[in-house]
């Protein structure tokens, strides 16, 4: 059964930062794509960030150099630098990996960013 686990949340003023953490169980190179959504009260989960197993990255447009995400095969953890945060970020943040084939998307149980003005 595969775990994903967040941490790292909080509340920053505007213009802060924080590291989200998303560790999983077992090795996470099994994942074709992990990346983080968010989703605020009222709104659709949306894509913040992908990461490919080769490392290639993918950015909403929104949180383009801003945001960065990163993984450590090693410790089997997919980060999110979250830098310049504006109270528009404000949102549940979660972590999740895909397989593709046989298709399966994993979620994280989510973690709360609350950026104030």
């Amino acid at each position: 059964q595969v775990q994903l686990v967040e941490s790292g949340g909080g509340s920053v003023r505007a213009g802060g930062s924080l590291r989200l953490s998303c560790a999983a169980s077992g090795s996470i190179f099994r994942f074709d794509v992990m990346g983080w959504y968010h989703q605020a009260p009222g709104r659709q989960r949306e894509l913040v960030a992908i990461i490919t197993r080769g490392g290639i990255t993918n950015y909403a447009d929104s949180v383009k150099g801003r945001f960065t995400i990163s993984r450590d095969n090693a410790k089997n953890t997919v980060y999110l630098d979250l830098n310049s945060l504006k109270p528009e970020d404000t949102a549940v943040y979660y972590c999740h990996a895909r397989i593709t084939y046989p298709a399966y998307d994993y979620w994280g149980q989510g973690t709360q960013v609350t950026v104030s003005s």
